[in-house]
C-alpha cells in the first residue's frame, strides 16, 4: 500500500455495512463442494495411515450409541418382566451388563483415539500445506508480486492453509456423525416412519439458517481481507525498528493509531452487524427444531404410558429419538460447515491454480558453462501486464564476454527492468533478448540463474547468521566457511563480522534474542558477498553502495573492478563516480537508450551524460 493510499482522505479498503453484504448464492455454494475431495487429497498425502485410522474409529465410535440403547432396552425389559412377573432372568442378562460397561469404556477409548488423530492429522497437514504453498509461491511470476489484487488472494491462500485444519474435523465428525444418525433413525423408522419424519421437518429450518449465516461468513471474510491488509500494514509501520523513526519525529502515532481504529471499528461493526442477524434468527429458528423434538419425545410416553410400549422399549426410543433430533442437527450444522470450509477452500485452490507463464520449456537447453558471444537486447520493449505505457521501448546494445557495461539514468527510466529481462525474471513484451545467439526462453532457468549473480538495492536482510546471510548467495555452499569467508574477504564484510560476539555464527537483525543488528553499509557488504560466493559468469549490481560512504564506496568498486576481471558485469548506479569505471554506460532517458559509450567519450558529446554529471559534480564543488 502506498504512502499516499494510506495518507488519503478515503482508504481504498473499504468496508461495507453488515446488511449490505452479499451472501452466495446456492449454486454457488454447491458448487464449492468440488473443493472438497482436492482438499481431502492434500490430507490424504500429509498422513495416510492416520486417515485410515481416524476413519475406522469414527465408524466404530458412530455405532456404539445405538448398541448401548438396544442392550439397555434388553437390560431393562428383563428387568421388567423379573420384578412385574417373576419371570426369571435370562441366563446371559449379567453378560448384558458386562457389554454395555465394555460398549462405554469402548467409546471412552475410541474417542481419545479420535481426539489423538486429530491432533496429528492437523499437524501433518499443516506442515504438508504449508510446504506446498511456498514452493508453489516461489515458483510464481515475479510480476504477480507487483499486483495488488495477487497479495489478496495470496493472503487469503495463506490463512487458509491454516484455518482450514478445522476441515479436517469437521469431515471426520460428518462421518460420524451420519452414521450415528442412521443407525439411531433406523430405530425410530421401525416404530413410527411419521415420528421420524416430524423430527427432520423441525430441523431443516434451523439447518437453512445456519447455512445462510456461514456463507455470509465467506462473503465477509473475503470482501474484509483488502482492509485486514491494511491493519496488518499500520501495526507493522508502528511496530518497527525502521518506522519507529519517523513515527517519532513526525509525530505519526496518533494518526495511524486514529486510521487504525477507524478500519478496526467499520470491521468490528460489520462482523458484530452479522452476529446480531444471526442470534436473532437462529434463536427463532432453534425453537422450532426443540419443539419436534419434544413433540416426538411425548407421543413416546404416552404410547408407553396407554401400554404400545414397554418401559425398556420406551427408554431405547426416547434415546433414540434424543440422539437422532441432536444428530440430524448436527449433520445439516456439519453439512453447512463443509460447504462454507469449501467456499473458502476455494481461495486456497485458485492459489495453487495461478501457474507462472516465465519457466522452462520442456525441451529447455543448459545454459552455456562459458559464454561464447554474451548477452544481447534486440529490438525489446517491456509494459508491466493491463498497461500500455511501454517501461522500456525498442531497446538494443550487446554485452559481450568480459565487458563491464553501466547504466545510469534518472529515477523509472526502466535501469532495475532491464536487469529483470536479462535475468529473465521478466520476459519481454516486444523484441527478443539472445544468449550467444539463442533466444534466452529456450534455456533451461535454473540452470540460467546459476550463471548469474544479482545483488539489488532493496536486497534481503535475512535473519539468520552472518554465515547464512552470505551462504543465500550459492546456498549448497553453506556448510562451506572457506567459500564463506573468501566471499565475506572479497567484499570487505569480514572485518565488521569478526567484530560480531559469535562472529559468522552471530544472528543478525533484530527479531531474535540475541541476535545483533548491522549498519546499512554493513549489510549492503554483506549482501555483496553473497554476489561474489555465487561466482557467476555474469555480476550484476543494481545500486548496491547507496548506504555507503564515498570512501567504503570507492574501496568497493576498487575491489569489485579487480575481481570482476575477465567477467561480464553490469552495474546500475547514481553517482557517476563509480560508473566511469565502466567500458561502456548506457544512458536511459524515457525508457530508451538515448546514448551510449565510454565515459570520456559521452562528456565530449556534451549530452544528456554530461548533463547529468555536470549537476552532481557541481554539489562537489
Amino acid at each position: 500500500m502506498s504512502t499516499r493510499a494510506l495518507l488519503g482522505k478515503q482508504s481504498a479498503c473499504e468496508v461495507k455495512p453488515a446488511e449490505d453484504i452479499p451472501s452466495p448464492r446456492w449454486g454457488e455454494r454447491l458448487r464449492a463442494l468440488k473443493n472438497i475431495p482436492q482438499v481431502m487429497k492434500f490430507v490424504w498425502e500429509a498422513a495416510p495411515g492416520v486417515v485410515i485410522g481416524e476413519i475406522i474409529s469414527r465408524v466404530a465410535v458412530a455405532l456404539v450409541p445405538l448398541s448401548v440403547l438396544l442392550v439397555t432396552r434388553s437390560i431393562v425389559d428383563s428387568i421388567e418382566g423379573y420384578k412385574a412377573h417373576q419371570a426369571a432372568l435370562p441366563q446371559y442378562f449379567w453378560w448384558l451388563v458386562a457389554l454395555e460397561f465394555g460398549l462405554a469404556g469402548f467409546a471412552a477409548v475410541l474417542i481419545r483415539l479420535i481426539d489423538f488423530c486429530d491432533i496429528t492429522l492437523a499437524e501433518r497437514f499443516m506442515r504438508h500445506i504449508s510446504i506446498t504453498l511456498m514452493k508453489h509461491a516461489a515458483n510464481l511470476d515475479l510480476l504477480a508480486y507487483e499486483d495488488p489484487v495477487f497479495y489478496d488472494k495470496l493472503e487469503r491462500a495463506r490463512v487458509q492453509s491454516t484455518d482450514r485444519v478445522q476441515t479436517i474435523k469437521i469431515a471426520g465428525r460428518l462421518i460420524q456423525e451420519v452414521i450415528t444418525t442412521v443407525s439411531l433413525a433406523a430405530g425410530i423408522f421401525f416404530f413410527s416412519p411419521l415420528l421420524l419424519l416430524a423430527l427432520i421437518i423441525c430441523v431443516v429450518p434451523a439447518f437453512l439458517g445456519e447455512t445462510h449465516f456461514a456463507f455470509l461468513g465467506y462473503s465477509m471474510s473475503f470482501q474484509q481481507t483488502p482492509a485486514r491488509r491494511e491493519l496488518d500494514y499500520l501495526r507493522t509501520v508502528s511496530g518497527t525498528k525502521e518506522g519507529a523513526k519517523e513515527v517519532k519525529l513526525f509525530g505519526l502515532a496518533p494518526f495511524l493509531v486514529g486510521r487504525y481504529s477507524d478500519v478496526a471499528d467499520k470491521l468490528c461493526n460489520q462482523t458484530v452487524g452479522v452476529a446480531r442477524r444471526k442470534l436473532t434468527v437462529g434463536s427463532l429458528l432453534g425453537l422450532l427444531g426443540v419443539t419436534g423434538y419434544y413433540g416426538t419425545y411425548a407421543f413416546v410416553i404416552y404410547q408407553t404410558l396407554f401400554g404400545s410400549l414397554s418401559i425398556g422399549q420406551m427408554i431405547m426410543l426416547t434415546g433414540a429419538i434424543g440422539g437422532a433430533s441432536t444428530n440430524i442437527q448436527a449433520v445439516f450444522t456439519t453439512f453447512s460447515e463443509i460447504a462454507n470450509q469449501a467456499l473458502f477452500m476455494t481461495d486456497l485452490l485458485e492459489f495453487f491454480a495461478v501457474k507462472p507463464k516465465i519457466q522452462s520449456r520442456p525441451n529447455a537447453i543448459p545454459a552455456p558453462k562459458r559464454i561464447q558471444q554474451g548477452f544481447e537486447f534486440k529490438n525489446v520493449s517491456f509494459s508491466y501486464p493491463g498497461s500500455s505505457r511501454l517501461v522500456l521501448k525498442n531497446v538494443n546494445f550487446r554485452l559481450a564476454p568480459s565487458e563491464r557495461i553501466a547504466i545510469v539514468g534518472e529515477n523509472g527510466q526502466g535501469k532495475t527492468t532491464i536487469v529483470k529481462l536479462l535475468t529473465r525474471l521478466y520476459d519481454p513484451t516486444e523484441g527478443q533478448i539472445l544468449l550467444d545467439g539463442r533466444d534466452l526462453r529456450e534455456y533451461d532457468l535454473d540452470s540460467l540463474w546459476q550463471q548469474i549473480g544479482v545483488i539489488f538495492q532493496d536486497f534481503m536482510r535475512y535473519e539468520m547468521t552472518a554465515s547464512a546471510n552470505i551462504a543465500v548467495g550459492r546456498i549448497e555452499e553453506r556448510h562451506n566457511p572457506f567459500q564463506i569467508r573468501a566471499a565475506a574477504n572479497k567484499s570487505l564484510a569480514e572485518q565488521a563480522i569478526r567484530r560480531l560476539p559469535k562472529g559468522f555464527d552471530q544472528v543478525l537483525g533484530s527479531r531474535f534474542e540475541g541476535a545483533v543488528d548491522l549498519s546499512g553499509g554493513e549489510w549492503q557488504k554483506i549482501a555483496i558477498a553473497r554476489a561474489y560466493l555465487r561466482d557467476a559468469q555474469l555480476l550484476i549490481l543494481d545500486e548496491p553502495t547507496a548506504a555507503l560512504d564515498a570512501r567504503s564506496e570507492h574501496e568497493v568498486f576498487q575491489r569489485f573492478s579487480e575481481l570482476t576481471a575477465g567477467k561480464m558485469s553490469v552495474l546500475i548506479s547514481h553517482r557517476f563516480s563509480t560508473v566511469k569505471m565502466s567500458n561502456r554506460i548506457l544512458v536511459l532517458k524515457g525508457g530508451e537508450i538515448a546514448e551510449q559509450g565510454p565515459h570520456d567519450q559521452l562528456l565530449k558529446e556534451g549530452g544528456h551524460y554530461a548533463e547529468l554529471f555536470e549537476l552532481q559534480a557541481a554539489n562537489y564543488r
